[in-house]
């Protein structure tokens, strides 16, 4: 793999960007602070923008490492993050990626995520040359299954009891694309 970090990515109405700390009160606002958005998610809502802040701190000090991914979904029309998208896990081994994301509940159901999710796939198989993209879900949030279907992943099974949420222990359904399955489909 030709690791190259959070490079700027850019797609018909995104821009996916490293974070700056001047994203703290958006980040906050747009997604960080709602029960909603953080429901299935690993880490609690913020209980301040002051948690946004050491957060926003910590991902910063990550940026150098070029095996650290994590963009900034920013829109062009309203020129502030409204979500992030990420590489949770690397495999080198296998050279297989996990991916994560939320959105702010304000952008669910625009094809938002499914157009950030296309621009880092592109960009992972293309440019750092991963063999394998995968991504999952809780049984309960099926939406962010269809971003993953949308996005050309095929699902593969659910793993029972497997991850640990704000839901508690949950069952996660895995999906899948491998770097021959992208570049079959890829038009010419």
């Amino acid at each position: 793999m030709n690791h190259q970090g959070t490079k700027p990515l850019e797609s018909e109405r995104l821009i996916l960007r490293r974070f700056t700390y001047q994203d703290a009160e958006s980040m906050y606002r747009n997604w960080a602070c709602d029960p909603e958005v953080t429901r299935f998610l690993m880490w609690p809502p913020h209980a301040s923008v002051e948690v946004t802040k050491k957060v926003l701190a910590e991902w910063h000090n990550h940026y150098v490492n070029p095996e650290y991914y994590v963009w900034a979904i920013v829109l062009k029309s309203l020129g502030e993050p409204v979500g992030c998208i990420s590489v949770n896990s690397i495999d080198p081994a296998t050279e297989r990626v996990q991916i994560g994301y939320c959105l702010g509940k304000a952008w669910w159901h625009q094809g938002i995520m499914s157009e950030a999710f296309r621009a880092v796939i592109r960009f992972l198989f293309e440019e750092v040359g991963v063999n394998r993209i995968e991504a999952r879900h809780d049984p309960e949030n099926p939406h962010s299954g269809d971003v993953m279907r949308k996005c050309g992943l095929t699902y593969e099974g659910t793993l029972r009891k497997v991850m640990k949420s704000n839901r508690g222990i949950t069952d996660a359904c895995i999906y899948g694309i491998l770097s021959e399955e992208y570049f079959s489909r890829k038009p010419a």
